[in-house]
């Protein structure tokens, strides 16, 4: 583990990732535009710093942290841990013990059509089309319902960034049973072409975001261009979870 931000991120190779997660708890992968804004965002800055496991996803904070401190981190993005995820012997045996938090109906479509190309037949009620949640504190109750009804081992949160990461941990802190809330957002479009086409060596260079702002420029430049922000919050704060901003 490497603390930086006040989260203990986790250092290893994505299927050791994915034993871990098999404990349960909340999994998150924060984005670099996300922590830039943590100390602006209470609720989230509260979830990911208290999430069991943490992947390194910003190349970003990669890159400055060893700009800073001079260490080299391993970076594992979320997708990389979703890939892994899916195509591990025990996840797909335990198809019955999953729950699928999706985005819209058209994506929950388009990602059960997928999964069934992996050999992982998720049925209707293992899926649940979350209503748009604005920022800030979020709580479902009509979710949790059926998480506790449903009793799974795993819940796969597949929302946006900064919203998923709360949800996932009211979720953790109210349910029955301990499954793992792996908040990995917009990973499993980009597994099934609804996001931007991110080849493996794109991923394994930090190159992730520009795929997305070719994609689709107007919906992602400026929120990269926020994501400058993060420097100033690492060079200050380092390994200490930030305090909040006034205001």
């Amino acid at each position: 583990m490497t603390q930086i931000l006040g989260i203990d991120f986790f250092q290893g190779t994505p299927e050791e990732a994915v034993q871990k997660l098999h404990s349960g708890g909340l999994v998150v992968a924060p984005s670099g535009p996300n922590l830039a804004e943590m100390d602006k965002m209470p609720a989230y800055l509260r979830a990911v710093t208290s999430a069991e496991l943490a992947v390194l996803d910003s190349g970003a904070l990669v890159l400055f942290w060893h700009k800073l401190t001079g260490t080299h981190l391993t970076r594992l993005s979320g997708l990389a841990l979703l890939q892994s995820l899916v195509t591990s012997p025990e996840f797909v045996e335990h198809q019955n013990d999953q729950f699928w938090v999706m985005p819209t109906e058209e994506a929950k479509v388009r990602n059960v059509e997928y999964l069934k190309t992996l050999g992982i037949h998720i049925q209707e009620d293992q899926c649940y089309v979350a209503p748009y949640y604005e920022r800030g504190d979020i709580h479902d109750a009509d979710l949790l319902e059926r998480i506790n009804e449903k009793q799974p081992k795993y819940v796969v949160i597949n929302l946006a960034g900064g919203k998923q990461e709360v949800l996932g941990a009211w979720l953790r802190s109210h349910c029955q049973g301990q499954p793992a809330f792996i908040c990995t957002g917009a990973a499993i479009g980009f597994m099934t072409g609804e996001q931007a086409n991110i080849p493996g060596w794109a991923d394994r260079y930090y190159l992730g975001w520009l795929m997305r702002i070719l994609r689709n420029p107007s919906g992602y430049l400026s929120r990269y261009w926020e994501a400058r922000r993060l420097w100033p919050l690492v060079r200050k704060y380092r390994e200490s979870t930030p305090q909040l901003a006034a205001g």
